[in-house]
């Protein structure tokens, strides 16, 4: 283990991924004075920063608000955001000399191209602040307790205890356990008072097929692609309340169903609508722009002209072979020996294919976690807990999920500064209330 664990300290950061090293950087930097120490149980630091963005790190998106997110309280969502915009992602990293390039997408990496450069960049901010890390260390229980020398926490760890005026929990969610992120940080919480949501499910992840499904047979096949997702009574899937708008990227099929990003986008949302309707569906529009009705109308003027000739150049020959097979119609056919039926049916198939995934590849293959500790139980202005003080949550331990795109990175900065000052001012207040404010009795300046 790097370090020992000091018996008291200021603050305690539990989780040193994303929003965990951003919130002891601030802290840190707020009130030099205070001795912050993170503390996180994984072996390597920063597993969730490495493999995001396919190794790159897709820092931030250029443009952020709350209708990127799905979450119970969309104007606390909102608050926390404009706390800490796009613009101080950029700038602080820039300030770290990590530079940072948009591309079409709208998303923000790293001008390496490299996620270790977020990474190192975040653990060198830490370490020029003076925050202490300590790894593998892992919390195993956290306490709130008051004595005459004031209120403290005290975390019971793997390597013995210690003792802190504030805590900030971001142990992460469920995603990609193997990181550290076991949903650990969720039990620490509800012994605390907190609950969680109802459903706490796997999000941007991929989605699985039936075995023998068609599409499970194009391993590898890419395609840009638009869904809706659709649920039994024929409605569309809502967020926020409102209908939820068609979800447009590329989807990739594989030998366990589909991935992809518009697929990793539209699962978190194709999760929350199975879970009240068992037969929510995804409508897929692999040639976009192009209706049902229009395709057929092609279908029946291309006279003289097998099937496959007459969709050639729409979509890749491999992929149109697979749809007229599944739509049992046979691709080296003249367009005029199909029947009614089955040229409707190969129309459908191609403009609006109803495709039920039967799961997901689960939190070991997710980028994020649905669900978590609901926002009411935090104050946004400190994301200070409103059920044990001096207790602070953020980032993806809170019911907010972003779509794919940094969305998900942008909430860790957002809400990682505002828990990191907030606990800081905090601190100091409560080390400035203990009687006589005896120096002897200053841990953060005493440990130094």
């Amino acid at each position: 283990m790097s370090g020992e664990v000091p018996p008291c300290t200021d603050i305690v950061v539990v989780g040193a991924g994303a929003a965990g090293l951003f919130a002891a950087t601030w802290a840190a930097r707020t009130c030099p004075d205070l001795r912050v120490t993170v503390v996180d149980g994984a072996k390597s630091l920063g597993a969730k920063i490495l493999v995001a963005g396919g190794g790159r790190c897709n820092v931030t998106h250029h443009v952020v608000d709350e209708r990127d997110y799905r979450g119970a309280n969309p104007a606390a969502i909102r608050a926390v955001l404009r706390r800490f915009p796009v613009e101080a992602t950029i700038r602080f990293f820039a300030e770290c000399g990590v530079e940072l390039k948009r591309e079409a997408t709208g998303k923000l990496f790293p001008v390496t191209d490299k996620a270790r450069t977020v990474l190192d960049a975040l653990l060198g901010a830490a370490a020029a602040a003076g925050v202490h890390v300590l790894h593998p260390c892992r919390v195993e229980a956290i306490r709130a307790h008051g004595d005459t020398s004031g209120a403290w926490l005290e975390l019971s760890t793997q390597h013995g205890p210690m003792r802190a005026r504030c805590v900030v929990l971001c142990t992460g969610g469920m995603s990609l356990p193997r990181s550290g992120s076991d949903g650990g940080g969720f039990l620490l919480a509800r012994a605390l008072g907190h609950t969680t949501t109802p459903l706490i499910e796997p999000a941007l992840v991929p989605l699985t097929l039936p075995d023998g499904h068609w599409l499970r047979q194009l391993s590898g096949v890419s395609l840009p692609a638009s869904i809706t997702i659709a649920l039994a009574t024929g409605a569309k899937a809502q967020v926020h309340g409102k209908p939820l708008k068609p979800i447009e990227g590329a989807v990739l099929c594989t030998h366990f169903g589909l991935s992809g990003p518009a697929i990793l986008d539209a699962s978190r949302h194709w999760i929350h609508a199975n879970a009240a309707d068992a037969a929510a569906r995804l409508v897929i529009q692999w040639l976009q722009g192009i209706s049902a009705d229009t395709l057929d109308q092609r279908l029946l003027e291309a006279k003289g002209r097998s099937v496959l000739a007459a969709l050639h150049g729409l979509l890749p020959e491999r992929f149109l072979r697979a749809a007229c097979a599944e739509a049992q119609v046979d691709a080296a056919a003249g367009v005029q020996q199909i029947s009614r039926d089955r040229r409707q049916g190969l129309a459908r198939l191609l403009c609006a294919c109803d495709v039920m995934p039967n799961g997901t590849r689960g939190f070991t293959a997710a980028e994020t976690t649905a669900g978590g500790i609901p926002l009411d139980e935090v104050d946004g202005t400190t994301m200070m807990s409103r059920c044990t003080d001096n207790l602070f949550i953020c980032g993806e331990m809170l019911d907010v999920d972003g779509r794919i795109g940094g969305f998900s990175f942008q909430w860790a900065w957002a809400s990682g500064h505002i828990a990191g000052c907030a606990a800081a001012e905090r601190a100091r207040s409560l080390r400035a209330a203990v009687i006589g404010d005896d120096p002897s009795r200053r841990i953060g300046e005493a440990s130094r």
